[in-house]
């Protein structure tokens, strides 16, 4: 890593801005001459008028308007509400979500503000966006102020009217980076306790996802989709949103408060790691942010957000930061001779300046410090140990719940697994599948690659068609294993099933339906499929690694006085990688056909599992209390 070096003693402004042309006169001038637009300048310097020693209070903005601190209330903005009646009823709201009565269940609360690439029901693509759809409810429901900024992703058909409840909050903010000014628009839903922000901004690059872009331009004209294709990039997207993110708490208003300084960022992978650099950068350095906190979450660090060097000049960062997201990649991953390497990390950066750093599991916290599974920020991470967590994902209860989930055919609970029958037979039945109770059903839902582990699925499979058993998979990735699942399926018409691509309902139907649920990933950060499937009594055989290892017990028939205990099946890897998953999946199998009563305890003591998200919410408080002891990141 590069030398940090002191940052110069420039004019607010100027810094801010990282534009020399710029002087502070002229900034400020054009800056109010915009209107009623809330510009990130002002926002940056308003703690300065009177030497940071009213923090709390109103400033006046010469367009009539006002911009709040500390959580006061804007007095100024006619579309502020009145929010004395309004948190009122937003606690209330909160606690019929969770059924309570609307009483604070934390010691400390805090206003937090996650910041994101995805979260659900706005946007998701994996498992970032249940995390981030579910985790801020869940603490929000024990009494903190949540705010999740994530971007307006549009696709120009029925899935953009998931935006329908967010209205546009606030005015535009202007912010610095990619070598001028940026507009960006916030669009806000307070939904279950939450306040959901998505931002927006005129350049289509950020509104519109690559799909739509391309399908779009190409049919306007080729010339003009080759120089849109150059600048419909992430670190566009995401720069803006984490910049965006750093102005949010300080300029909208919502339920007439803003979220003032004193804010908990949690900032989750790559996408958002600039956002503790712009608080080190840019806000601390003057005064802002001061008493705020960042805690990064790494939920898979094999993305980094790597980009050339030259880009760094993107960011909107002062030049002297560049150390802290410095990067040369190793002499084998260079594309030729002449190549130095030269990069830039935007999360190492995060995890430079982070004031906690999590992962999703307690294991997967050790296995980034490792060479083997720290992507070469292994050294750093394990500098870092003294601020290093993991804590596991929750499950969202209310979506999986197999006695009132609605995607099955049968409900059933722990103390009635009659359903789960009923939900095989009529799996099978959908598939096409021979309807055979009594038959093992072996299930895998997941992405199709090498991460996942589906080669190891590939090389058993022969051997595994030999048993008196029934394989379903849902998934899509790799064209080569898409096609292989594609001719298992014409091969093996009366045990197989190869469902390409991917459906909700569906998934929650061969998760009750299934006995048995494959998960061989070689990495794991944490693994939620796992933890659905031991909610519906389906029992995972999985690799002992990362979230794996911590979530799945593995079975031992002679415990508890033969009673046994576990929750599943763990193997590990070794050369032979497939013969040891093979090994434990006869194993359940055979405990399945030959001991019924192990099997239901095993099925049991899955569904008994407290792994929901009020559970994971209390260890983050913990973790909360540990970020505002220590003072935060400064060089």
């Amino acid at each position: 890593m590069g030398t940090l070096l002191a940052p110069p003693p420039l004019h607010p402004c100027t810094s801010f801005l990282n534009s020399p042309e710029t002087t502070p006169k002229s900034c400020a001038a054009s800056f109010l001459r915009q209107g009623k637009t809330k510009i990130g300048y002002l926002a940056l310097c308003r703690s300065l008028a009177d030497g940071n020693k009213n923090n709390g209070g109103v400033r006046s903005m010469q367009d009539g308007s006002s911009i709040i601190e500390g959580g006061k209330k804007a007095e100024g903005d006619s579309k502020v509400i009145d929010s004395k009646d309004k948190l009122a009823t937003d606690r209330e709201e909160v606690a019929e979500v969770i059924g309570g009565e609307g009483k604070v269940l934390t010691r400390v609360t805090h206003s937090i503000v996650f910041v994101t690439a995805e979260a659900a029901p706005y946007s998701k693509t994996g498992g970032l966006g249940d995390v981030c759809g579910s985790l801020p409810t869940a603490l929000a429901a024990r009494g903190h102020r949540v705010m999740v900024v994530s971007p307006r992703y549009l696709h120009g058909g029925p899935s953009d009217k998931k935006f329908a409840g967010a209205s546009e909050v606030g005015s535009p903010t202007k912010i610095y980076c990619f070598g001028g000014e940026q507009e960006v628009g916030f669009f806000h839903e307070f939904r279950a306790g939450v306040d959901w922000i998505v931002i927006t901004s005129p350049f289509p690059a950020f509104r519109y996802s690559w799909t739509t872009l391309h399908t779009t331009v190409l049919e306007i004209h080729m010339e003009i989709y080759l120089v849109l294709l150059v600048i419909i990039r992430h670190d566009f997207r995401f720069t803006l949103l984490c910049h965006a993110a750093c102005e949010a708490p300080l300029v909208l208003p919502l339920g007439g408060f803003t979220y003032g300084e004193k804010c908990l960022f949690v900032v989750n992978d790559w996408h958002a790691g600039l956002v503790p650099v712009l608080l080190a950068a840019k806000y601390r350095p003057y005064g802002v942010y001061k008493d705020s906190r960042s805690i990064l979450v790494i939920h898979n660090l094999a993305h980094q957000g790597v980009e050339p060097a030259a880009s760094y000049n993107n960011l909107g960062l002062p030049l002297e930061w560049y150390g802290a997201v410095e990067w040369v990649f190793p002499t084998w991953a260079r594309t030729h001779a002449l190549d130095t390497g030269k990069a830039v990390n935007v999360l190492k950066g995060a995890i430079v300046t982070a004031d906690r750093i999590l992962t999703v599991s307690q294991g997967y916290a050790w296995e980034i410090t490792t060479a083997e599974g720290g992507y070469g920020l292994d050294e750093l991470l394990s500098s870092r140990k003294s601020v290093l967590n993991g804590i596991t994902n929750g499950v969202d209860a209310a979506e999986w719940n197999p006695s009132l989930d609605e995607h099955i055919p049968s409900n059933y609970s722990i103390h009635d697994l009659s359903g789960k029958v009923e939900c095989k037979i009529a799996l099978q039945k959908e598939l096409g599948l021979p309807i055979r109770p009594d038959c093992p059903l072996i299930g895998f839902i997941g992405r199709l690659d090498y991460q996942k582990g589906i080669d190891i699925i590939l090389s058993a499979t022969p051997e595994l068609m030999e048993e008196d058993i029934q394989f379903v998979m849902l998934g899509s990735g790799e064209r080569q294993y898409e096609d292989w699942m594609r001719v298992t399926e014409a091969h093996y018409r009366d045990k197989y099933r190869g469902w390409v691509g991917f459906n909700v309902p569906i998934s929650h139907r061969i998760t009750a339906g299934c006995d048995i649920l494959l998960m061989p990933s070689r990495f794991e950060p944490c693994g939620l499929n796992q933890l659905y499937a031991m909610r519906y009594g389906t029992v995972p055989v999985v690799h002992g690694t990362g979230g794996l290892r911590d979530t799945v017990e593995n079975f031992n028939p002679y415990a508890r006085e033969s009673l046994g205990e576990g929750t599943g099946y763990v193997f590990i890897f070794s050369t032979d990688v497939w013969e040891f998953f093979s090994y434990a999946l006869k194993i359940a199998i055979q405990t399945y056909r030959e001991h019924k009563s192990s099997w239901e305890g095993l099925m049991k003591r899955g569904m008994e599992r407290d792994c929901t998200w009020d559970k994971a919410a209390i260890k983050y408080e913990q973790v909360f209390e540990w970020a505002f002891i220590d003072p935060p990141y400064v060089i």
